[in-house]
């Protein structure tokens, strides 16, 4: 939108006098020129003084500037360089607006100098703080009514800067005439623009402390232009939302205690080419036939490189513009909310790239990231870390989580490289990183950062959960704050933790052959010793299936129909363990090749046209039934926290290359899992049961011919048999994995 609207002068009406020329002096002229102006509305703007007011005015490349009121008008003075000025005898100061003369034409606006600060005391007093929860109202341009008048106002944080202008589309992005005030010694710039509105572009100006400028896009702009352009968009949601019977239950059930299978998502490939209205069409129906409880979304926040898959964030208060607008991005959040759907979404307060348009020495000096050069720069990714002892820093990361959460209606957060954050030597050889206070290795003001964050989010906003991506054995990530552990520290506060172990170790067993397996079962059952340490998370993620990792269905050893057996039978395992469940986009229909984010998943392979579309699309249907016998199942979900929740059957068959467990609900109801991971059946198989359940019937089984399996199966209820203890005898079909339960007449009511 235009700063100013045409107009013709008003010449027909009555002049308010002739001004007398009332120049700012040369110390403040030069300071305005050069963008090192602190305060510039006690130059600009209208000033009583002994014999009137003074009225001064820069508006670069302008031919005239007048003064016009309810009914009068007076033409200033040229002073050269765009500044314009008059002292007229009024009384006092007038209700007025700038009619300014360019060569082809003249522009009505109001005069940005005329108003008071439109940022109050208290938020810059939080800001100061750093306990501004809300800061995205408080920094940024919001659209509002000061004054009377509708605009823009422009707030930024930059304590160093020696003088800071807001530019845009709406003055040709020449700052000279928008010089920003600082407000007392909190580091903040504002300026409120009359007549800017949405849709416009901007950027800030601003002076470094060495005198050299430098054009930024703003921290805290919650709409951006589409990559590779990078102006900050003025931005007011419209969006309104129609998922208040989700939120109004979303905390009913603790998250540890209630089904969560999550579908991860990587929205610019899923289906390459769809907008965020248009993925809103496809993807919670696609979700909700499989059956999934949430979807997680690979960070959105915008990034300038869509091979970083958003985990290089310079807009960490945008959507990305790639798929739409932030609207757009709500629109799709609703219709997810509106089918059932859960929506995680992975955010990235580790680290940030160093464009010299977004954060990086963002005002000429280390501020969002940490002044020692060797504490700034990320060894692994050439990035910058955030400084996490600097208070405002630290609010503007935990206000971005509760920003996410509150405006976006996400429902959890999955934190991205946590153990980088924790750890002063971090992928640092001795020499490159300096001990704690205490002497230790611990980042302690990354650890109080995340014990806020988590604590603010839960505090704020229930229902939702955060989750680590921790890759250490880090003490008490998912342990409340306020208890401290075995190393002296309080919990981290997080709500799940992804069980990094359990999946190293349950794919390197899994790539092996059959034959060679019985060497490695520990691989399989160690991830029981720690399952209760904390509240996991058992991810088949992105970072799995790229990169010459190969995908799920190409890791498993054999020919093709035991790859894709073995791929079934694992996913069975998997979401019978202990923990909740994640897969990424792909897997559930055994795509062969790596992830790409230039296409996304083979869908072409559940195309009926295609000869084999029968192998992926029987994955695909057991990953359905999976998660609806999951679901109707609290035995998998209820006490996945809880070791009385878990009994071993058989957890030592290393030569069978067999386990099987229990799993218990709330009613002590059991379902008992068993997983066969050699490619021969293996009949009447005895298993240890419960002794007070007489007879057990199969709930699942990955080898049935419907899910591309040979179809060897128990298909009449299996009695217990007394002796040494009560067994079953059950048929275990090849690399497969079979789900029983007790017989409908043991659960009251049945099932």
């Amino acid at each position: 939108m235009t700063l100013e609207t045409a107009a013709q002068p008003p010449y027909s009406s009555p002049q308010l006098g002739t001004p007398v020329a009332a120049p700012a002096t040369p110390g403040d002229r030069d300071r305005l020129l050069s963008g090192t102006h602190h305060d510039p509305h006690s130059v600009l703007g209208a000033h009583p003084v002994a014999g009137g007011v003074v009225f001064r005015v820069l508006r670069p490349a302008a031919l005239s500037v007048t003064i016009v009121t309810a009914d009068a008008w007076a033409e200033l003075h040229d002073d050269g360089d765009g500044f314009f000025s008059g002292l007229l005898a009024l009384p006092g100061i007038p209700e007025y607006r700038l009619l300014v003369a360019y060569e082809d034409t003249v522009l009505e606006s109001d005069d940005a100098y005329r108003f008071l600060p439109a940022l109050g005391e208290l938020d810059l007093h939080l800001i100061g703080e750093g306990r501004h929860e809300q800061l995205w109202k408080a920094l940024g341009a919001r659209v509002m009514t000061h004054g009377g008048v509708r605009g823009t106002r422009f707030t930024v944080w930059a304590p160093n800067a020696r003088g800071v202008r807001v530019c845009g589309d709406f003055c040709h992005w020449d700052g000279t005439g928008h010089p920003m005030r600082s407000l007392g010694s909190s580091g903040v710039w504002e300026l409120f623009v009359p007549g800017v509105g949405e849709g416009a572009l901007y950027k800030y100006d601003i002076t470094r402390p060495d005198g050299s400028r430098t054009l930024r896009a703003d921290p805290l702009a919650r709409r951006t232009e589409t990559p590779p352009n990078t102006s900050s968009i003025v931005y007011a949601s419209h969006h309104e939302w129609g998922d208040g019977e989700w939120l109004a239950h979303r905390a009913d059930t603790a998250v540890h205690r209630a089904p969560f299978s999550v579908y991860e998502v990587h929205l610019p490939s899923w289906r390459p080419g769809l907008t965020y209205r248009q993925l809103a069409a496809q993807l919670p129906a696609y979700v909700k036939e499989l059956g999934f409880t949430h979807v997680e979304l690979m960070p959105v926040a915008e990034h300038p490189f869509g091979g970083s898959w958003g985990y290089q964030v310079t807009g960490f208060y945008a959507p990305t513009a790639r798929l739409g607008g932030p609207d757009d991005f709500k629109y799709l959040i609703d219709a997810l909310h509106r089918a059932g759907i859960g929506v995680l979404m992975d955010w990235v307060p580790a680290h940030f790239p160093r464009d010299d348009w977004a954060l990086a020495e963002f005002d000429g000096r280390a501020l969002y990231e940490h002044q020692d050069p060797l504490r700034a720069a990320h060894p692994d990714w050439g990035t910058l870390e955030f400084d996490y002892g600097r208070r405002e820093v630290r609010n503007f990361l935990v206000a971005n989580a509760v920003y996410w959460c509150e405006e976006f209606h996400i429902d959890g957060l999955r934190v991205d490289a946590v153990a980088s954050m924790l750890y002063l030597d971090y992928s640092r050889e001795p020499g490159q990183w300096s001990p704690n206070e205490h002497g230790g290795r611990e980042n302690l003001d990354a650890v109080a950062f995340l014990q806020e964050m988590n604590a603010t989010v839960y505090r704020r906003c229930p229902g939702v959960v955060t989750v680590a991506e921790e890759s250490t054995a880090w003490d008490g990530v998912t342990r409340a704050t306020h208890h401290r552990g075995p190393s002296g520290f309080g919990g981290l506060g997080f709500g799940l933790k992804w069980n990094m172990g359990w999946m190293h170790d349950s794919l390197q067993y899994m790539s092996h052959e059959p034959v060679h397996r019985r060497y490695h079962h520990h691989e399989m059952t160690f991830s029981m010793v720690y399952a209760y340490s904390e509240n996991y998370v058992l991810p088949i993620s992105h970072d799995e299936v790229v990169h010459g990792k190969r995908s799920l269905v190409s890791k498993m050893p054999g020919d093709w129909w035991q790859q894709r057996a073995n791929h079934r039978a694992y996913l069975g395992f998997m979401w019978a363990h202990p923990g909740k469940q994640l897969l990424f986009m792909g897997q559930e229909f055994a795509q062969g090749a790596e992830w790409s984010e230039t296409h996304g998943p083979d869908w072409w392979l559940l195309d009926p046209a295609y000869g084999a579309q029968a192998d992926h699309r029987g994955v695909r249907d057991l990953v359905r039934d999976l998660n609806a016998v999951y679901l109707r199942t609290p035995a998998l979900w209820q006490r996945d926290t809880e070791p009385s929740g878990f009994r071993w059957t058989v957890g030592d068959a290393a030569e069978d290359n067999v386990f099987a467990f229990l799993r218990y609900d709330d009613e002590d109801t059991p379902v008992l899992a068993v997983s066969n991971f050699s490619p021969v059946v293996r009949h009447d198989y005895r298993l240890g049961v419960p002794d007070d359940i007489p007879a057990w019937h199969e709930l699942l089984n990955t080898d049935l011919a419907k899910y591309g399996g040979s179809d060897i199966h128990n298909p009449d209820p299996i009695p217990s048999e007394p002796g040494r203890g009560h067994g079953v005898r059950l048929t275990l079909p090849p690399l497969a994995t079979v789900w029983l339960r007790p017989v409908v007449p043991y659960i009251e009511g049945g099932a």
